[in-house]
This record gives structure tokens, C-alpha cells and sequence, in this order.
């Protein structure tokens, strides 16, 4: 069994890809438009008038993990709460690297820092709202 988790950019997923390439080495597995679809759109999944070109869905190498992503609605607001990705980092520079990167335009929830459970551990959203737990194994 494998859980994947699949974020919604609400029509600013082909930023996030790129952001996520330039900070954490994401590779794009697999990406598909809205004007790609062989089946005609139904219902709530049909897009925007204007929004043929979004990405309907991708999927993100990023580490030993595939995360996928999509610009569903395309209403442009993206909302990420009640939740945070754990990224774990080999080592202390590393994390901080990783720290630093996800959190270019983004806002940081707790500095990364030593902690009783980790030699570097901190909390940071992305400009996406994204949050992340930036971790390294005691």
C-alpha cells in the first residue's frame, strides 16, 4: 500500500512545478493539459473557458516520493490547511538548504533549528501555502 498526497494549485500548478524543481530537484513524471483529455469534460470536472492549457494532472519525482498535482478549478486561490508535507533531510546543511528554498516567498512557521528530537527540525509554508516539516533523523 502507498499513500501519495495530491495538491490542488487552483490554477497555478505549472508555477509550483517549476518552483518545486528549482528547490527540492522535483523531475515531472507525467503531465497532462486539459486540452489533452481524450474524453469531453463533464460536470463539475470541466474547466474554465481560457483554462485549456492548465495542467489537469502531473505527477512529481521528488526523492523516493511521487506527489501529484493538478490546477483543478483554476479559480486561483489555492487553500492547503489541515496539513504538512515532511520532507526529511540527510543531514543539517541540507535541511537548511531545502529550508531556505521552500521558503522563498513563503513564510516561515517555525525557524529551523536544533530540537530535542532532531539536530534540525523547522516548519515553513511555501508561496503557495504548502506547509512543510524540514526534518533530519537524530
Amino acid at each position: 500500500m502507498q499513500i501519495q498526497p495530491y495538491l490542488f494549485f487552483d490554477g497555478r500548478c505549472e508555477e509550483a512545478i517549476e518552483f518545486y524543481g528549482r528547490a527540492l530537484g522535483a523531475k515531472v513524471i507525467m503531465l497532462m493539459r486539459f486540452k489533452d483529455n481524450p474524453e469531453p469534460p463533464s460536470g463539475d470536472c470541466k474547466p474554465a473557458p481560457g483554462t485549456e492549457d492548465k495542467v489537469m494532472h502531473a505527477s512529481l519525482g521528488i526523492g523516493d516520493t511521487q506527489v501529484m498535482v493538478s490546477d483543478g478549478m483554476c479559480g486561483g486561490k489555492p487553500a492547503f490547511q489541515g496539513f504538512s508535507l515532511s520532507l526529511t533531510a540527510a543531514d543539517a546543511t541540507e535541511a537548511g538548504r531545502l529550508f531556505a528554498a521552500l521558503g522563498e516567498g513563503g513564510e516561515v512557521q517555525m525557524p529551523l533549528g536544533k530540537t530535542f528530537f532532531s539536530p534540525a527540525f523547522g516548519m515553513v509554508a511555501d508561496r503557495f501555502g504548502v506547509s512543510w516539516m524540514v526534518y533530519v533523523a537524530p
